[in-house]
């Protein structure tokens, strides 16, 4: 079994510090998508997986994969977003079983103002603040946290 190291004050404080940068940007995000869009983040993930999906249409199943969300939740969320008027259920396959999910007029009109508004706020909160020797290291880093931790599921070997 792997020796266990705990951390430092100073890394403790790191990492508290880390935490409390990533609530608050993606609080503020959040705020944005709400106050200029009138949609959540969990709405404005669907739409713009949809927005780039061939022919603006998935089956549910594979949104729920693309998502990494629990069919479940993405089935309550598509219904309230039909509600809505965002999406419609369409059949898809020879017999037409296989149901799917796709972008109204208005969720395609939702998905763009929302990739132009969230784009915005993402350079205004994050990526304008960042020099690109900044930049660059976040997005290695990430890239390697990435490749160490998805292949495992969590469990690093």
């Amino acid at each position: 079994m792997a020796e266990i190291r705990t951390l430092e004050p100073e890394e403790w404080e790191f990492w508290d510090t880390w935490m409390r940068a990533q609530r608050l940007l993606a609080r503020e995000l959040d705020r944005g998508l709400q106050r200029d869009c009138g949609i959540s983040k969990a709405e404005f993930s669907v739409l713009v997986t949809l927005w780039r999906a061939l022919g603006r249409e998935m089956r549910v199943g594979e949104l729920s994969e693309s998502l990494d969300w629990e069919k479940s939740r993405v089935s309550h969320l598509l219904t309230r977003m039909e509600n809505r008027g965002f999406v419609e259920r369409t059949q898809s396959g020879a017999d037409g079983r296989r149901t799917g999910i796709g972008l109204t007029v208005k969720g395609r009109r939702a998905a763009q103002n929302a990739i132009l508004v969230h784009g915005g706020n993402i350079r205004r909160y994050f990526l304008d603040s960042l020099a690109p020797e900044q930049a660059a290291a976040i997005r290695a880093w990430s890239e390697q946290l990435i490749d160490r931790i998805e292949p495992y599921g969590g469990d690093l070997p």
